[in-house]
């Protein structure tokens, strides 16, 4: 199948690309950043050079491909501390690019990187943006099929961690205790998204994806053995003083005040609604990613 990839090759992206090119499909990957074609034709795909914002170019990109993979990518996800970005509009843009590049070219079949807390526009900060993307998708005609998939919070998310154990010696949050929240290894969106790409499509369907089930104490009991501080503690401070933390620090103030939204549904559980009617089969655990969190963190002494 040819198949478009949006997002470049990271940390899903890279291992997705892999997966396609080895199962035999023709791949081509959307990037904004030149630099990055070397990296994307290493393994054997294809490259096209251009914006997610612009319609024209996603058009032609799109145009004959049996599977697009979306995410939002704009360029707003690089000016989270621009003071002046509307980050919820940079992202509505890039849906409604999506919703119109998909309907002309005649696409079919959509695969959407989502997020849990997609199923509400309310009490779930920052991650709206993925309601709102995912209710513009909806609206293509119905003879596209989409597959919305909503993973958990990436282990990678928990790199943020460092700066506050390398400065106050604990995870600062306004969320914590002892309730389990689900997470998820990168590689196994991946895996995910390879799997739906050679399953059937019909209408439209929802996946959440998710590989292990932890609560906060837990994961600081688990980051803190694999990098030598077995008694590091999170911390739960409250919403006013996250916000200030994420202000003082340089941060949008929209996007700051969307993050200590989220972070605080996470707590109450309300982001996890929807996730807890539709549980996934869990996979990857967090000591694999324990050991990974120890090699960055010790890097970054």
């Amino acid at each position: 199948m040819k198949i478009v990839l949006t997002g470049s090759p990271g940390n899903i992206g890279r291992p997705l690309t892999e997966k396609l090119l080895h199962k035999g499909h023709a791949v081509t990957m959307i990037s904004s950043n030149p630099g990055r074609i070397k990296d994307i034709e290493a393994p054997g795909a294809k490259t096209d050079i251009g914006r997610m914002e612009d319609v024209e170019f996603l058009t032609a990109t799109f145009k004959g491909a049996d599977i697009v993979y979306c995410m939002e990518t704009p360029e707003a996800a690089w000016g989270l501390f621009n003071p002046d970005l509307d980050y919820i509009s940079a992202i509505n843009k890039n849906g409604n690019s999506y919703k119109k590049t998909i309907e002309e070219p005649g696409v079919k079949k959509v695969i959407h990187l989502s997020s849990v807390g997609a199923h509400t526009e309310k009490r779930n900060g920052i991650l709206v943006f993925h309601y709102n993307v995912e209710h513009l998708l909806r609206q293509l005609p119905e003879d596209v099929s989409i597959k919305f998939m909503r993973p958990a919070s990436f282990y990678n998310n928990m790199f943020s961690f460092i700066r506050s154990i390398e400065l106050q010696s604990a995870i600062i949050s306004n969320y914590g205790g002892d309730i389990k929240d689900p997470w998820v290894s990168p590689l196994a969106i991946a895996d995910a998204i390879s799997e739906e790409m050679e399953s059937p499509f019909s209408g439209i369907t929802m996946r959440y994806i998710a590989s292990d089930e932890l609560s906060p104490n837990e994961i600081a009991k688990a980051l803190g053995k694999a990098i030598g501080i077995p008694d590091l503690q999170w911390q739960v401070i409250p919403d006013e003083q996250l916000l200030n933390g994420t202000l003082t620090a340089g941060m949008n103030s929209d996007v700051a005040k969307g993050f200590v939204e989220m972070q605080a549904s996470q707590g109450s559980g309300a982001v996890y609604e929807d996730y807890k009617l539709n549980k996934p089969s869990l996979g990857k655990k967090l000591n694999d990613f324990a050991k990974i969190f120890a090699t960055v963190y010790n890097k970054s002494k």
